[in-house]
């Protein structure tokens, strides 16, 4: 998978085409004003973008998760908003229905979803959890006749607060195990149910152009169908579908981190001191030099994770690694950039300055940094000693 097929490259060169021509000359306003990219996510829609990993029966472009990842990448080499938005879509919106949900709910949901006409949610971080979900959870859904009432509340949700947002799963807490643990379901809670409240939009240090939010719920009612897959289930569909994500939001980052290396490569060309382009100094082509063996070295991480998870292997360590060396170097080549471009680096206009500040939420967001490094400490066997 290390070289692309034709399907694959042509994929990627159309995404990229996209985001250079119709994504970069009107994101940076929309990111200062903190405006949702309505108009951009219509057009990704009809592109098939938001389809990519979904069958065709469902409405989808019968792809994989790979080439949602590849798409993401070239996203957020321009922009990272807009590509956050596709990848919550998918991978925390749209995929849990598709590998857990009913007949009827992959038929009520999935063709709006996959057709990026409607934006799918996933509300599982809570406002005292964090890294710690079961431990944190206090969201909670009892059953009373043929509806789920679910009450608590949910912090830091991408696109949950949209217009075309249609609807969210809840991670709630639906009673105890016999172990004595909390045992963890996934309901479907459609946008506009009574009960149901999206706070206002926060103001982020990143990400500006994407939908944040917190949630609440109050005695919120909805049908017993709505339970998605089995009933205590929610905490290993929830851990799944984090696997896949981190795969994703690797790819996100790697982009991120490349878009760090063309913008430097276009400034460094232009910008003159001292007689001559600063690329011309060795201090500088060290530093992009730096940055490039980044994203190459993170892209390499992810698309090892993406070939495992598509042949079928364990690959929880490969997308564990991948998320940690692709957020590092995303992080990482935001300095980089930033000190490259020197003052212009520190104004919004540069695009350089929007992937500083979204930079760092790659090293939280889907598992923190110290959550991968667990991870890959327990997939080797430390864990045990």
């Amino acid at each position: 998978m290390h070289r692309l097929s034709d399907e694959y490259e042509a994929l990627r060169k159309t995404v990229g085409e996209f985001a250079r021509d119709v994504v970069a000359p009107v994101i940076g306003d929309l990111y200062e004003r903190c405006e949702f990219p309505y108009d951009i996510v219509r057009q990704l829609g009809a592109m098939g973008v938001f389809g990519l990993p979904i069958p065709e029966e469902h409405g989808g472009m019968g792809g994989d998760y790979f080439a949602l990842c590849l798409a993401l990448e070239e996203l957020a080499r321009v922009d990272s908003s807009v590509a956050i938005t596709v990848e919550a879509a998918v991978s925390l919106g749209a995929m849990p229905i598709y590998r857990f949900g009913t007949p009827e709910q992959r038929e009520r949901w999935l063709p709006a979803l996959a057709a990026g006409e409607m934006l799918g949610a996933f509300g599982l971080t809570e406002p005292g959890g964090g890294s710690d979900v079961p431990g944190g959870m206090r969201t909670t859904a009892v059953l009373d006749g043929d509806e789920w009432v679910i009450n608590g509340t949910k912090a830091f949700i991408t696109n949950s607060g949209t217009d075309i947002t249609g609807v969210v799963g809840v991670a709630a807490i639906t009673g105890t195990t016999e172990a004595g643990k909390p045992e963890i379901s996934t309901i479907l809670v459609p946008s506009g149910t009574p009960g149901f409240t999206v706070s206002k939009k926060y103001s982020k240090v990143g990400w500006s152009a994407s939908d944040t939010r917190e949630l609440s719920f109050a005695d919120c009612r909805v049908p017993a169908a709505n339970l998605l897959g089995e009933r205590g289930r929610g905490y290993a569909q929830f851990l799944q579908t984090l696997d896949e994500g981190r795969i994703a939001i690797a790819a996100l980052s790697v982009g991120l981190a490349q878009g760090c290396v063309d913008e430097s490569l276009r400034y460094v060309r232009e910008r003159r001191a001292f007689g001559h382009p600063i690329g011309h100094y060795q201090a500088i082509q060290f530093k992009v030099a730096d940055m490039e063996v980044r994203a190459h070295t993170a892209r390499l991480a992810y698309y090892h994770a993406a070939e495992k998870m598509l042949a079928g292997e364990p690959f929880k360590k490969e997308a564990a690694i991948a998320k940690l060396v692709a957020s590092n170097a995303a992080m990482d080549n935001a300095r980089d950039a930033t000190q490259v471009f020197g003052g212009y680096g520190f104004m919004n206009e540069f695009p350089v300055g929007r992937f500083y500040r979204d930079a760092k939420i790659l090293e939280i967001g889907e598992g923190t940094s110290e959550v991968q490094r667990m991870l890959i400490a327990r997939q080797l066997g430390l864990a045990d000693l």
